[in-house]
């Protein structure tokens, strides 16, 4: 059985999250599980999710998932917008509701490149820095 689509394809926050994605050296987009998600050889960033333990909350309907950089790991858990999302969180990601007021979308672009060089590996992390 195949998954619903969780997502509007003409959400204009998905969109502007599109854009920045779509930049990363060897970037593609699929749908997975109903939900857009940005990959190379791995996810790189998720747009919508659950929250851990309750399904029925839509929180992160509209967030942005993302694998962070361990080293900024504790302050992003302190950061009282971000949240565990399910089946992504207990592998170390975190979501940021995309809806829940002003974005900073340098904050996001930041964000996505950081889960990027997580994932990408090494050769399209020196693809990207020779682009910078």
């Amino acid at each position: 059985m195949a998954h619903p689509i969780m997502f509007d394809a003409d959400d204009p926050l998905l969109a502007r999250l599109r854009g920045i994605c779509m930049e990363f050296p060897d970037a593609a987009e699929k749908i997975s599980h109903g939900r857009v998600v940005w990959f190379t050889t791995k996810v790189f960033a998720v747009y919508g999710g659950k929250v851990k333990g309750d399904h029925a909350d839509p929180l992160l309907d509209r967030a942005l998932l993302v694998l962070p950089d361990p080293a900024e790991r504790l302050a992003l858990d302190q950061d009282e917008r971000f949240h565990v999302p399910a089946y992504y969180g207990p592998a170390g990601w975190l979501a940021l509701p995309l809806d829940a007021g002003d974005v900073d979308w340098d904050e996001v672009a930041e964000l996505v490149e950081s889960s990027y060089r997580q994932t990408a590996g090494v050769r399209r992390v020196a693809r990207l820095d020779e682009s910078r």
